[in-house]
């Protein structure tokens, strides 16, 4: 008899794997040639035992398989933590992993409640809620667990659960995404500071930029960023953060550290050994003030280039709890531009070290551009000071047509300002009003700046009119630079024809006579 039930059991279960959208008890019976009773009993044992799933459509129930991994399986084999409860809610069952997470064995958590066994994760008012408003549906949600050292993420399952003698319950299954999270809030902070950096203007602070923007990948703890001079071989200590830690280094030190002069000329022990060259291409640098088994040590007092006394050195350490510093050098091309410091306790590890890399690329390829902008400018500005002080009047035209610079000896001369000739169409249009020797003049132009090349200066003399209607005779010799921009001098020769003209008339009256 009991094989006989077990028998129609199987065949209710094969005549259902061929029917995914479900059966009715008549339509079972009917296919298997039984009586609806028999079948509408073992219907219910086999839902009881979670083989088989019903949904009620009208007055009609539709029998499917059930779609469920053996719970036993499920908690053998998979990484993801798991907690199933009964209908009070109580916990039921854990797996392993979820045992190592709480830190707590599977005894002492079988039948406390979601708030009793305190679990990080779900524990929170937006995981018990989501839990308490379980109906029929799988219901999948993201949390956020946060603690000391950083965020952790949770995409948390809850899944309605039928246990073996048909009470209803769920099982919790929290799958770790704090890496996927992670990748995709790096991946946003990198494109955004790369457009910042790009966009930064000039006046803003460069340095404290990078210590706020690694201070959000590593929260909580001391940042340096210094900047280098190659000139002087020194660094310079720029900004600090975050704002408890440097308020603390201000008590100890008593002044701001920002401002500090490291010199590179102390080599005790120091890791730049009085040469960065050796660096320039080397990743972060993991360095501890103790000793530690197979470990790079370095005395705090010599990371400070021994320019802070030893004592205050420990008070600092003391009072931040600090145990070993990331370091990370500024650099780009074949020059460092600074370096950075991340200070972390002894336990603590660093996040993010591949987006901190790349962030730091994109500063140091920003702190470079600023810096030979910085040097341009400072050229450009000794350049026009230069002019502005030359007697001789000269005028700046580009590859493209535009004046871009006519000093005070051109305005004193000819009256004109870059707004009465921003482009040579307009000079030419303005300094020669005849069409006639315009044209002469632009023939003339075309010609000498053919026949010269570039680098070699072509003088020629135009008579020129002025801005205040008169004319005179200018001698201009432009040269063309390698980008094509052309420097122009300007020299009056109006007496200088006078004169020539007068002994040319002389000599042609004492020829006559």
């Amino acid at each position: 008899m009991m094989q006989e039930e077990h028998d129609l059991q199987n065949r209710i279960l094969r005549a259902l794997r061929f029917r995914p959208k479900g059966m009715t008890i008549t339509e079972v019976a009917k296919q298997l040639g039984v009586t609806r009773n028999p079948v509408s009993k073992h219907l219910e044992i086999l839902q009881i035992a979670g083989k088989v799933d019903v949904r009620q459509i009208g007055n009609a129930k539709l029998f499917s398989l059930a779609q469920r991994v053996p719970i036993s399986a499920f908690l053998c084999f998979t990484k993801n933590l798991i907690l199933i409860l009964d209908n009070d809610q109580r916990i039921v069952q854990v797996n392993d992993q979820c045992q190592k997470a709480l830190k707590r064995s599977k005894d002492e958590l079988i039948g406390l409640t979601l708030e009793e066994a305190a679990h990080p994760v779900v524990s929170t008012p937006e995981a018990l809620a989501v839990i308490e408003g379980l109906e029929r549906e799988q219901v999948i949600a993201d949390v956020r667990y946060a603690r000391e050292d950083g965020e952790f993420f949770y995409q948390m399952q809850v899944i309605p659960t039928t246990f073996e003698d048909g009470e209803k319950g769920c099982t919790i299954v929290l799958e770790d995404i704090t890496e996927r999270k992670q990748y995709v809030r790096n991946m946003e902070f990198l494109a955004r500071t790369a457009m910042e950096l790009v966009d930064m203007p000039a006046e803003a602070d460069i340095y404290q930029y990078v210590a706020d923007c690694i201070s959000e990948l590593v929260p909580g703890t001391l940042i340096h960023v210094l900047s280098y001079d190659e000139s002087s071989r020194q660094f310079i200590a720029r900004a600090f953060r975050d704002r408890a830690a440097h308020n603390v280094l201000m008590q100890i030190l008593g002044r701001d550290p920002a401002g500090m002069v490291f010199p590179l000329d102390y080599t005790a022990s120091h890791p730049l050994g009085g040469d960065p060259a050796s660096l320039l291409h080397g990743g972060i640098q993991e360095l501890f003030f103790k000793p530690q088994i197979g470990k790079v040590t370095l005395p705090f007092y010599d990371v400070c280039f021994g320019q802070i006394p030893e004592d205050r050195c420990e008070e600092i350490l003391r009072a931040l709890n600090l145990g070993k510093v990331y370091v990370l050098f500024l650099v780009w091309g074949e020059h460092l531009y600074g370096d950075l410091g991340i200070y972390l306790p002894l336990e603590r590890e660093l996040e993010n070290r591949r987006a901190i890399e790349s962030f730091v690329r994109q500063a140091s390829i920003a702190i470079a551009r600023r810096q030979t902008e910085e040097r341009l400018r400072r050229s450009e500005a000794r350049f026009r000071d230069l002019v502005d002080s030359s007697p001789v009047a000269a005028a700046v035209i580009e590859s493209d047509g535009r004046y871009t610079y006519l000093n005070q000896a051109f305005t004193d001369l000819f009256g004109y300002t870059l707004a009465d000739i921003p482009t040579g169409r307009d000079w030419f249009r303005t300094a020669f009003p005849d069409p006639i020797r315009r044209r002469e003049a632009i023939a003339a132009w075309k010609s000498d700046r053919e026949e010269a090349g570039r680098g070699r200066p072509r003088p020629r003399t135009f008579p020129i009119r002025c801005k205040g209607g008169e004319e005179r005779a200018i001698r201009f010799s432009p040269v063309e630079l390698s980008d094509g921009t052309q420097y122009i001098t300007y020299e009056d020769v109006t007496e200088e024809r006078r004169v020539y003209g007068m002994l040319v008339d002389e000599i042609a009256e004492l020829r006559r006579k």
